[in-house]
């Protein structure tokens, strides 16, 4: 075990992609416990499509991917929160709205432009060799901005999930707070698309968090245990992809699903206890 890991990590595109993997699932499992207990945990693959158009979008025009996603990305976000908080549309609706509007804006540049290139079928479904030193150095900056946010406004991201109204009345800003749980998912959707691809990232922020919900019942248990979960099913998911040559964001989510059925087994074994 421990050769086949030094072997593993002699290459450095999986170093690469095992420190920004490894960012990327623990701000998803933060933020993803107060999206499913919104109903919002379907905002990541709306946001990931967007993603996908914005990145089809900026390789036709010879911009930098990473650099024009991320604003795009980001207002994407707080248009959907701005949508489903006036009423609207239903947070669901907005969601397939933008996301097959953007997806079908992706798909027709592409066809007008160069066709399916590789670095956009690597955005699509993820790929370890995507991932190049800068976009190292700046999904490394980026997590621990999410992180850090995360951690100082934990009472205010705590106080809007489970009574935004209780929250309003009290005084607090309610509705700043909802923006920056937006701001914060945005980012880190865009950082895991090159590992995860589009398709599959939205799994890092739905699993981990009902996985945890399965044997935990405070939100702080909950966030704490779906981080550790989210944490260990992306190394496992780097391993199994590495030793069996399989995709590494399908992986990830195999090793998610896996550890899903083994904690509502034991779920299921304390009630019957």
């Amino acid at each position: 075990m421990f050769d086949m890991l030094q072997t593993m990590f002699s290459y450095h595109f999986m170093v690469r992609a095992f420190v920004v993997g490894i960012l990327v699932s623990l701000c998803a499992a933060l933020l993803g416990v107060s999206l499913v207990l919104k109903r919002y945990s379907m905002i990541g693959d709306g946001l990931s499509h967007v993603g996908f158009g914005s990145l089809a979008v900026a390789t036709a025009m010879g911009l930098s991917p990473m650099l024009i996603t991320i604003p795009v990305v980001v207002l994407a976000a707080f248009l959907l929160l701005r949508l489903s908080s006036r009423g609207k549309l239903k947070g669901d609706a907005a969601i397939a709205m933008i996301s097959t509007g953007s997806l079908a804006t992706g798909v027709i540049v592409l066809s007008l432009s160069s066709g399916m290139t590789s670095d956009v079928n690597n955005y699509l479904f993820g790929s370890v060799l995507a991932m190049s030193v800068s976009d190292v150095w700046l999904s490394v900056v980026l997590a621990v901005v999410v992180l850090i946010l995360f951690i100082i406004f934990y009472r205010p991201i705590f106080a809007v999930t489970f009574d935004e109204t209780f929250a309003r009345a009290t005084g607090s800003h309610a509705e700043a707070y909802n923006m920056l749980l937006a701001f914060l998912t945005a980012v880190t959707i865009v950082l895991g698309m090159r590992v995860m691809g589009s398709m599959l990232i939205s799994s890092l922020i739905i699993f981990p968090a009902l996985t945890a919900m399965r044997v935990c019942r405070s939100f702080r248990s909950v966030t704490i245990c779906s981080a550790v979960v989210s944490v260990v099913c992306f190394f496992a998911g780097l391993c199994c992809s590495y030793l069996f040559s399989t995709p590494a964001g399908a992986s990830v989510v195999v090793a998610n699903i896996i550890a899903f059925l083994i904690f509502s087994l034991v779920a299921l074994l304390k009630k019957r206890a």
